[in-house]
């Protein structure tokens, strides 16, 4: 793991200038392999240009080294007479993950007359619920964790797999470079990486106009299949605990509940700076954020470098998926990173009901937040520039019948509108599969595709 990143894993923010010319140098002088596309996304200032340019240099020497291998195995695509389109699911993971949690109701809904559905799993069997659930949504479900690349790649083409649907692409524990083989006439890139993968591993990246305006298309080597929505699936059948209280999660009552649970690695230090600010202009608040022994320590210390008592730092702890969105409840409002958004817990917020207040930037994962919201019908909730998401949050916090204005409106709207409608969001996904596959089968390359 290189400097930059553990650095952004702890906050430890003394470097980060220096960490940000240390990129964009490697990035200039076009050095292949040496950053990891994921260490961008969180980092300040870094443009969807430099993230796609890191992810083609980071490609670049992957794809040479297996270039005997991708010669001995290519693979032909004759046409198989099938009624059905076979769809086949690529990650690690397919158990107690937040993907998982975000993918399984529209597995289970997928179109059995139409699609079948294939998983390809290289992640460990935690034993869990989530898991047995997965294996029965599939139709088939290959564990293909002890196979190299080039003989999964094999395995995914002898099973005559359509469509293949990358959800890790450069996350953890990721093996995209199957891709690489082409085992599939369509490749996607979708859900589990919020940006490029550069190279030609994949055909579309499945996205929605708010995440990726047309306009930056340039910066992704796939083509954009939109949906009408948000991108990002969420179940409408998932269970919200039992609201504790707030002693029982740590927190004191009364006083304002700013929370962000995103992972510590998103939280930068301009964020930092107004929550700080915020903490400071609302008494007797708080802010409640996800438990990290490595990073408490450097958290707390910033809050004393800005003048905040690091006791209104509240840490919680990790807890099972029903329980943690019931004591999510607790929180007044959600304020959210950037450039790398909440994605998953923005999601999770939204569903137990939490307003989240965003700033919306230029890149992939600087947007997910402010498609969320537009697609439960709460733009006013996107901030244009950090001075309005002070602005917004200050208010909020200090305007008791504001917050509640809005919260009455996302309970009303949790139900009805598209975020958390799974039966449209399946019914579009497979519409862009069927879009996708008519195009191939016309002879046409891979473009922009949206549904009428």
């Amino acid at each position: 793991m290189n400097m930059h990143t553990l650095s952004q894993l702890v906050c430890d923010w003394n470097y980060q200038d220096t960490w940000i010319r240390e990129m964009r140098s490697l990035l200039a002088r076009g050095v292949s392999g040496k950053l990891a596309p994921f260490s961008l996304l969180s980092f300040p200032e870094m443009s969807a240009a430099e993230q796609r340019h890191c992810s083609e240099l980071w490609l670049r020497d992957r794809i040479a080294g297996a270039a005997e291998q991708r010669q001995a195995k290519t693979f032909e695509f004759p046409p198989s007479g099938r009624k059905k389109l076979r769809i086949g699911y690529l990650s690690s993971d397919f158990h107690e993950h937040a993907t998982a949690f975000l993918l399984v109701e529209m597995l289970e809904l997928h179109d059995r007359a139409q699609f079948e559905i294939f998983a390809y799993s290289y992640g460990p069997d935690d034993g869990k619920g989530m898991r047995q659930r997965l294996e029965h949504a599939f139709d088939r479900f290959t564990d293909i964790e002890a196979l190299s690349n080039e003989d999964a790649a094999g395995l995914i083409h002898g099973d005559g797999v359509d469509i293949l649907v990358d959800l890790k692409g450069y996350t953890r524990s990721s093996r995209t470079m199957i891709l690489s083989f082409r085992p599939a006439p369509i490749q996607i890139n979708y859900l589990g990486y919020p940006g490029t993968l550069g190279g030609n591993l994949a055909d579309y990246i499945v996205t929605d106009p708010v995440t990726t305006p047309q306009e930056s298309a340039e910066h992704y080597s796939e083509a954009f299949a939109y949906l009408p929505d948000s991108y990002q699936p969420h179940g409408c059948r998932g269970a919200v605990g039992n609201k504790p209280s707030r002693g029982d999660a740590g927190l004191e009552d009364p006083g304002f509940v700013f929370c962000c649970f995103n992972q510590a690695y998103k939280i930068t230090p301009a964020v930092f700076d107004i929550w700080c600010r915020l903490l400071d202009a609302v008494p007797g608040s708080v802010l409640w954020l996800l438990k990290n022994p490595l990073a408490e320590a450097n958290l707390e210390r910033e809050a004393l470098r800005r003048g905040i008592d690091p006791s209104r730092l509240v840490f919680a702890e990790e807890m099972p998926q029903a329980e943690h969105l019931g004591r999510l409840q607790l929180a007044d409002l959600m304020l959210d990173t950037w450039p790398y958004n909440a994605h998953t817990s923005a999601s999770d917020a939204l569903w137990a009901g939490v307003p989240i207040l965003t700033c919306m930037g230029d890149t992939f994962p600087s947007r997910v937040a402010g498609s969320l919201l537009t697609a439960v019908g709460l733009p006013e909730l996107i901030a244009t520039d950090p001075a309005d998401y002070y602005n917004l949050g200050f208010e909020l916090a200090t305007q008791p019948e504001r917050l509640n204005r809005v919260k009455t409106k996302l309970a009303a709207n949790r139900l009805t509108a598209p975020l958390f409608d799974t039966p449209r969001y399946t019914r579009n996904l497979e519409a862009l599969y069927q879009a996708m596959w008519q195009r191939h089968t016309d002879g046409q390359a891979p473009d922009i595709i949206r549904l009428n």
